[in-house]
């Protein structure tokens, strides 16, 4: 029996050895192969490039930027920083000085969107991003504000963001529930919103007074008065209804 547990022993003894021996060669492996990412700063892409391609690396320019200390065409800075340890084949992005900003910054408010667009560029600038706003009263494709503003110095990139100004967007109501109210309350509640009364229908009795159907009449279709109560209306209670929408009813 003895022998046995020592057998066992033994046999658990070397499986926590071989799992321990499995976990380290494991981790040599991988950490083997991390090496430190070069220092490109100052160097220029091409330098740049060639040195990261020889440590395992590749490098791409990923943005540009104007600076007063770095000259024009050299690399500005880089992620991942140098000295990083990383596995081989990782993509070191790094950014481009421009050198100093001597380009102005053209002032472009008021333009239409195209033309502020060609403005830029043939400045040799380029368009950031496009915003539109809707305004009332305000003529759409005309340039309302720019970033960075005219004229404006120390500038950190040579883009431009502008905010247009787009179609204005009809006002907006939450529609409310009329049921229950008379018609001619109603047409004025409609009219100093900004609404228009649509079609107006009088609903037919199903039952007569004595709770018999009420025999067909001929004649002219009931016509609804001021005094005539909501029974349904379209749009329903809570809908969105904007101003200039006709609003119909069902009445009694």
């Amino acid at each position: 029996m003895k022998s046995f547990f020592r057998f066992v022993l033994l046999a658990l003894v070397l499986l926590v050895v071989a799992l321990f021996s499995a976990l380290t060669a494991m981790r040599l492996a991988i950490h083997g192969r991390e090496v430190a990412v070069p220092d490109l700063a100052g160097k220029t892409p091409l330098e740049g490039r060639r040195i990261a391609e020889g440590g395992g690396f590749q490098m791409v320019v990923e943005r540009q930027y104007y600076s007063a200390t770095v000259p024009a065409g050299k690399i500005l800075s880089q992620l991942p920083p140098a000295s990083t340890r990383l596995r081989s084949g990782w993509q070191i992005r790094v950014a481009e000085s421009l050198g100093p900003q001597r380009v102005a910054i053209p002032d472009v408010l008021g333009e239409s969107q195209r033309a502020a667009e060609m403005n830029i560029r043939r400045r040799g600038l380029d368009v950031a991003a496009v915003a539109q706003l809707g305004i009332p009263d305000v003529p759409a494709d005309r340039i309302l504000a720019q970033s960075p503003p005219p004229n404006a110095r120390g500038v950190s990139a040579p883009k431009i963001s502008l905010l247009a100004s787009g179609a204005a967007q009809p006002q907006a109501f939450v529609m409310p529930s009329f049921m229950g109210q008379a018609l001619g309350g109603v047409e004025l509640v409609l009219q100093d919103a900004g609404l228009r009364l649509g079609n107006v229908r009088v609903a037919a009795l199903a039952e007569g007074s004595a709770g018999t159907a009420s025999p067909a009449t001929p004649g002219p279709a009931p016509q609804p008065l001021p005094a005539s109560v909501i029974v349904s209306q379209n749009p329903v209670a809570g809908g969105k209804i904007t101003v200039g929408s006709a609003v119909d009813f069902e009445v009694r």
